[in-house]
C-alpha cells in the first residue's frame, strides 16, 4: 500500500494562491502541495500524496466557485472541515514601480472584479490571467514598472515583488469559504455542540417534491444554512441540490429529517459532518 505523505495538504493553484494561504492558516506547519486543477488536488488525496485537500466552495462577493459542486459527489472524498479565509488583495509590482507608473493590473477575473474601484480610480487596464499567484509569477518574470499583479501578500513574498498597496478590495467582508476533504470521514462526537453536515440530493419528479423533502427539516427544528441547485449532465430537468445544515446525522432531529428527505428523494449522499468554524459565530453575532 502507498504510504500517505504525512501532514501534506493539496490545493488548486500556484504557490502563493489564496488557497495556499488558507492551507497555511488552517494547518500551520503542514506542507502545501500546489495542483493545476481541483480534480488534481482531489486525486492527490486519493493517491495518498496528500492527507487533505483545501477546496474553495463559495465567496461572499463572487458566490459559489464553479465546478466544485459538480466534482464533490463523485470525488470519493469526505468533507471533514471548513475554513473561512479573508481575501486581502495587494498591488504587487517589481522593484522600481510605483502606483503612478502602473498602467495594467493582472489577475484572475474574479479578483479583478473585486477591485473595480481601484481600476476605475487609477484608470488601469485589467488583464485576465489564470489565477492570482500565476499573475504574480508572470509579473516577477516580466519585470518593468508598468505592470502589477493583484494577489496575496504571500504571493509577493514568494515571487519577490514589492507591495505597493494593501487591502485594495472593494468590500471589507470579502471572504472565501473552503471545504477540507479527506479520504476517510472524520466525524465529530455526537455530543459536539456545533456540527455542520453537508449533503447532496435529487428529488423525485413529482409536484411539490422539494417542498415535501425539506419539510422534515422544519418540523424537526433543523437549521439549514445553505441550499443551492445546479444542473446535472447539461439537462434542464436533472437538478441536484447541495445543502449545509446545523447538526450531526446521528442526532435525533437531523436523523429524522434525513429519513424524510430520503423518502421524497431519488438520491441522498451525505458528503461529511465536521465542526463549525468559529467564523460562523462571528457572523451571527455581527448580525444581531
Amino acid at each position: 500500500m502507498t504510504q500517505t505523505s504525512a501532514k501534506t495538504i493539496a490545493f488548486q493553484g500556484l504557490p502563493g494562491a489564496y488557497s495556499d494561504l488558507a492551507c497555511r492558516a488552517a494547518y500551520p506547519g503542514w506542507t502545501t502541495l500546489p495542483c493545476p486543477s481541483f480534480e488534481a488536488a482531489m486525486a492527490a488525496v486519493r493517491e495518498h500524496r496528500a492527507e487533505l485537500a483545501m477546496l474553495p466552495c463559495e465567496n461572499s462577493l463572487a458566490g459559489r466557485v464553479p465546478d466544485i459542486h459538480r466534482l464533490l459527489p463523485d470525488s470519493g472524498l469526505h468533507v471533514v472541515g471548513e475554513h473561512y479565509e479573508r481575501v486581502e488583495h495587494c498591488v504587487l509590482a517589481p522593484a522600481g514601480a510605483t502606483m503612478e507608473t502602473i498602467r495594467r493590473a493582472h489577475s484572475h477575473p474574479v479578483a479583478l472584479g473585486q477591485v473595480l474601484n481601484l481600476l476605475r480610480d487609477r484608470r488601469w487596464e485589467a488583464v485576465i490571467e489564470a489565477d492570482t499567484a500565476g499573475a504574480a509569477h508572470l509579473i516577477a518574470e516580466r519585470g518593468g514598472v508598468e505592470d502589477a499583479a493583484i494577489a496575496s501578500s504571500l504571493a509577493g513574498e514568494i515571487y519577490g515583488l514589492q507591495i505597493l498597496r494593501r487591502n485594495v478590495e472593494d468590500e471589507a467582508h470579502n471572504t472565501t469559504r473552503f471545504y477540507v476533504m479527506s479520504r476517510d470521514p472524520i466525524l465529530p462526537p455526537v455530543t459536539a455542540p456545533d456540527s455542520v453536515t453537508t449533503f447532496v440530493f435529487r428529488v423525485r419528479s413529482v409536484p411539490a417534491a422539494l417542498y415535501k423533502a425539506l419539510g422534515g427539516f422544519a418540523t424537526n427544528g433543523v437549521n439549514m444554512t445553505k441550499l443551492e441547485s445546479y444542473m446535472l449532465d447539461g439537462r434542464f430537468t436533472a437538478v441536484q441540490f447541495l445543502c449545509d445544515v446545523d447538526g450531526h446525522p446521528d442526532q435525533a432531529p437531523l436523523r429524522r429529517a434525513l429519513e424524510e428527505l430520503r423518502f421524497f428523494s431519488r438520491e441522498v449522499h451525505v458528503l461529511g459532518c465536521y465542526p463549525a468554524h468559529p467564523y460562523r459565530h462571528e457572523q451571527a453575532e455581527a448580525a444581531e
